[in-house]
This record gives C-alpha cells, sequence and structure tokens, in this order.
C-alpha cells in the first residue's frame, strides 16, 4: 500500500515523463536573465498556525526546509477578528482585509435573502432556489475585490491562473473571479463550476483518489521526534493522540482529514502546471495550491498528538516532492507559503498540559437563548435574535424602536457574561478608526473593525475571552477549533522563496494582506489601494519593492 508521499510521487511522474525529457534535452542552455519570476505558486496551509509552525520547524527536512532558506516572517498575521477558513482565504492572494473583501466569516445571516434559511455560507449561489449553507452551488460573486490572479490577468491577458484546494472557499477566494482552471474536493471527488471540461490529469486524479479511498489505509509511520506526543487522551468517549491515520475501505471522510488528501491536491496541482505549461508563457502565471487536511486533522484530532505530527512530516515530504516537479519543470518560480488562520490544541489536553483556564463555552450564550429571554422580557414573538459565527442578528421585521431596544439589552447581558471579553454593536465597530499599528496591538475594536462590512456584518459582535472554545460540548471529528481575535488564531508564518534569494528571517509582525503587494512587486504589477503594504524580500541594501 502507497503512503501519501509515495501516492503522489506516482500521480507526478504519471504526467511529469514529456517534461522531464524535455527539461533533459535542455539542461545545458545557457541561463538567461531573470528580471522578474515566470510562475508564482501561491500555497496556503488551512490551519497552520504560527506556533505549530515554530513546534515543527526544526524537523522539516523536505519541502518546508527549502521554504526556510528563502524570506521568514514567523509571525504573520490574519490581523482581523474573524480567524476562520473564508475570511482568512480571502485576505492572502488580494491583499485587503475582510472588511473590504466581504467575506466577514465561514457563515452571516441575510434576512433579505428569499430563501428558508438565511444563513449564507461564505461561497454560496443563493440565487439558486432550495440553496442552504449546507447544500449550495459554488459561487465566486461573494468576493467583493480583485484577486493578485484578476490584476495579472488585466495587465496582460496571456497570463494564466489556476486555483486548486481541499476546500472550495479556498479556491474560490485564492482564485477569484477569472480563474482559467479551479478544481476543489466537494467530499467525493474534485469539482470545478458546472460546464467546465475535465482536465486529463484532473480525471487522473480523481480516479487514482477513488481507487485509493477504495481501499483500506494500513498505519503510516510514526517519526522518531514524534514519540514523545504520542499519549492517549479520552474526548468525550473517544480516545486521541495516538492515531496513525488507519482508514477503513471507503471511508473518504477519513481520507479528506489525512496527509493523502494534501498529497493529491499537491499532485494535480503539479500536473496543470506541466499540462499548461504554466511559466512558460509569454506573462507570468499563478498557481493558489489550498491544502485543508492540516485543518481537518486538527478539528477532529487536535494539535499536539501523534496524528498532527505524522502529518506535519508528511506534508514536509509531500511539498519536497512538488518542488522537485517544479524543478525538473525548468521554469523560475516563486513560492509563498502561508496561513488562513492559526488555532491551539484542544480543550482537554490543554487543561492536562498546565491551563486549567481552557474552556468550552457556555450554551447560554447561544443567540436564540439569549433571544427567547429577551423576547419573554419584553414580549415579544418569534426570535428575536439570530445568530451566525460570533455575529448576531436583530431580527429586521421588528420595529426599530423596538430593534433598539432589543439591542441595547442584549449587549448588557452579553457584556455581564463571564466568558464574554466584548459585546460589541456595529455602530461602536463602525466608529472605530481603521487601525494603523502593528497587528499584534490592535484592539479588540481594531481587529472587529477590519472584519466588519456594513452589508453582512451582524448588529452584535460577540468575542469571547482568551482560551474559551466555541465548542460547546466536543465529539467525534470536532474537538478544536478557531475563530477567535486572539493571537494563537492570529498568527501564522509568512515564507517567501525563489531559487538564488539570500535568505532572512524578520520576526516582527507582517500580515497577510502584505503578500500581494510583495508579490506584485516581485513580477513589475503595481496593486494601487490595496490594505497591505510591500515586503522588501532582498537583506541587503537592494529594494525588491522598487520595481
Amino acid at each position: 500500500m502507497k503512503s501519501p508521499v509515495m501516492l503522489a510521487a506516482a500521480l507526478l511522474l504519471a504526467s511529469a515523463a514529456p517534461v522531464l525529457a524535455q527539461t533533459q534535452a535542455t539542461a545545458t542552455a545557457p541561463a538567461s536573465p531573470r528580471p522578474a519570476p515566470k510562475l508564482i505558486v501561491a500555497i496556503s496551509v488551512d490551519q497552520f498556525s504560527a506556533d505549530l509552525f515554530a513546534q515543527y520547524r526544526n524537523h522539516f527536512t523536505g519541502g518546508m526546509a527549502r521554504l526556510l532558506n528563502g524570506a521568514v516572517f514567523p509571525s504573520g498575521y490574519q490581523s482581523h477578528a474573524a480567524t476562520e477558513t473564508c475570511p482568512g482565504h480571502s485576505t492572502i492572494l488580494t491583499g485587503y482585509r475582510p472588511a473590504h473583501t466581504g467575506i466577514i466569516a465561514n457563515n452571516w445571516i441575510d434576512q433579505s435573502v428569499g430563501l428558508e434559511d438565511k444563513v449564507v455560507y461564505c461561497a454560496e449561489d443563493t440565487s439558486v432556489p432550495g440553496s442552504t449553507h449546507t447544500k449550495y452551488t459554488v459561487t465566486d460573486r461573494t468576493l467583493k475585490v480583485p484577486t493578485l490572479g484578476e490584476r495579472m490577468k488585466a495587465a496582460n491577458p496571456a497570463s494564466r491562473v489556476v486555483s486548486v484546494a481541499g476546500k472550495d472557499r479556498a479556491a474560490v477566494m485564492m482564485g477569484g473571479h477569472k480563474v482559467d482552471e479551479l478544481w476543489w474536493w466537494d467530499g467525493k471527488t474534485y469539482s470545478s463550476f458546472a460546464g467546465r471540461a475535465v482536465p486529463p490529469v484532473v480525471q487522473r486524479t480523481r480516479d487514482t483518489v477513488a481507487a485509493l479511498i477504495a481501499r483500506p489505509q494500513t498505519a503510516l509511520p510514526l517519526p522518531n521526534w514524534c514519540k514523545p506526543l504520542d499519549r492517549a487522551i479520552t474526548v468525550n468517549n473517544v480516545t486521541l493522540g495516538q492515531g496513525r491515520f488507519e482508514r477503513e475501505a471507503g471511508d473518504a471522510t477519513a481520507f479528506r482529514a489525512s496527509p493523502a488528501a494534501d498529497a493529491a491536491v499537491l499532485a494535480m496541482a503539479a500536473g496543470l502546471v506541466q499540462d499548461m505549461k504554466l511559466g512558460k508563457g509569454p506573462a507570468p502565471d499563478l498557481i493558489a495550491i489550498g491544502l485543508s487536511a492540516t485543518d481537518y486533522i486538527g478539528h477532529s484530532r487536535g494539535t499536539q498528538g501523534t496524528e498532527m505530527c505524522i502529518q506535519m512530516d508528511q506534508l514536509d515530504q509531500a511539498l519536497a516532492g512538488f518542488f522537485e516537479v517544479l524543478d525538473q519543470s525548468g521554469v523560475d518560480y516563486e513560492v509563498m507559503l502561508t496561513a488562513d488562520h492559526g488555532a491551539h490544541d484542544m480543550t482537554e489536553r490543554q487543561v492536562e498540559r498546565a491551563m486549567p483556564m481552557e474552556t468550552h463555552v457556555s450554551p447560554e450564550l447561544q443567540a436564540k437563548t439569549v433571544g427567547a429571554a429577551i423576547a419573554q422580557q419584553m414580549k415579544l414573538e418569534g426570535p428575536v435574535l439570530l445568530g451566525a459565527e460570533s455575529d448576531i442578528y436583530v431580527d429586521r421585521n421588528l420595529p426599530q424602536p423596538v430593534r433598539a431596544r432589543v439591542l441595547a439589552e442584549a449587549k448588557r447581558r452579553y457584556s455581564a457574561m463571564p466568558q464574554v471579553a466584548a459585546a460589541l454593536t456595529r455602530d461602536e465597530i463602525a466608529a472605530t478608526p481603521w487601525p494603523t499599528t502593528p497587528p499584534e496591538t490592535w484592539t479588540l475594536a481594531e481587529r472587529a473593525r477590519s472584519s466588519f462590512d456594513p452589508e453582512r456584518s451582524g448588529d452584535l459582535l460577540i468575542l469571547l475571552k482568551p482560551r474559551v472554545t466555541t465548542i460547546e460540548k466536543p465529539g467525534p471529528g470536532y474537538v478544536e477549533t478557531h475563530g477567535s481575535p486572539w493571537d494563537y488564531d492570529r498568527r501564522v508564518p509568512i515564507l517567501f522563496w525563489r531559487k538564488g534569494m539570500t535568505p532572512f528571517e524578520q520576526p516582527l509582525s507582517v500580515e497577510t494582506v502584505d503578500i500581494v503587494p510583495t508579490l506584485g512587486a516581485t513580477i513589475g504589477l503595481k496593486t494601487p489601494g490595496v490594505d497591505g503594504r510591500c515586503l522588501d524580500l532582498d537583506p541587503g541594501p537592494a529594494d525588491t519593492c522598487a520595481k
């Protein structure tokens, strides 16, 4: 049985032979000057926190080790309060914070949509009859700003843009509105927008992964340096902490939360680079890659067991194989790797490890519970409050004076709850000046301001105190999460690498919105209007932002 890395190698070699032969035939050709990279490779590792990066960086020997020999920003920030997958991915290749991308959360409430389900998924086409936030047609229309790929195409239509990921929201938010190829794992296979032709390498990946899922997966090897984490923990009658990614035949859910899922996405990405000859055209190209397994593993098993340790090792190896194929293509490429958000370990293991203040959120904080109490107090009918993620919405069918009273009472009640750090009204957030200081210094209101969209945000934003998880009761597949305004969820690594660059590390804070102007500068593309700033990737007197 092939390991996830061996699977990736098999897929890569299946599509690499013509390119390898071409590379060997031209290997003796003299190198030409490279004023700008021909291919940008933008990688997001879902839930790859700065803490996780710091924990494992000394053990990396493959692809991650290569990136450590570039420009390393270990304290990058998804600086906003809504540290979730969709908002985070919306910042990476737009250069805008969620307040401008419009992606305020994974889900929000829209009381105006003509659907029974008023909860809107961040990539949901609500114009489709019967759509719900769990059964939806994927769209890119919710993203309000252009991506780097769109800017590249506007500057030169010859640029090609590809986006592939383990989640639809990662592929869409990094790819944007104008992509040549866009594919994501839909739970059963790799999908795209309706009507798109299926490239051969995508079909090959579909077939290989289907065959892989149809067979059982034996335990993956445990690296020696993972052995200190080999300790069982029981969470709500589920034993975790010692997993090796054994998988029964036909278990697609377990595949999704395993290293094999990332290896398959990288293999498909490499095949698309080869088949489309990305980086070999007259204009620079871009491929965005969303690796989602780390997030699924974190949610279902936590971050401090053998499961995450094996994932870090396998991810490192899979990235090495992917980069080797790019090397063999002869393309001058530039890599950027970051994450959509951070996270920290499950409450139960944190309590065992010197953090007794870790706790689960009380059910009393639910919008329906608070709303029912307010309705009873004010003698109102109906669910006066609706909630999605951290946003609370007052029923818009109430008369305006009543809505104002309900909002004031909701703020009073939430502010008095011991687990709540802040309850901010939309007016308070909107009146907060746009933050200008380093992100670690921002107030909670400033963090909230960076996630606030007046069209989509709630009437009241509830921010929990540190180390209070939004999981009320953990269970199979869901023992750990993120989404808080605290730095363990905000901090992520940001890494840049290109062959021949001088390595350096900058420990001070930067933001993920800085990625687009930084990458744009390396290809001579100006990105006016973005929220980020260009990061100089030359540690000497030269300035890569001056192009």
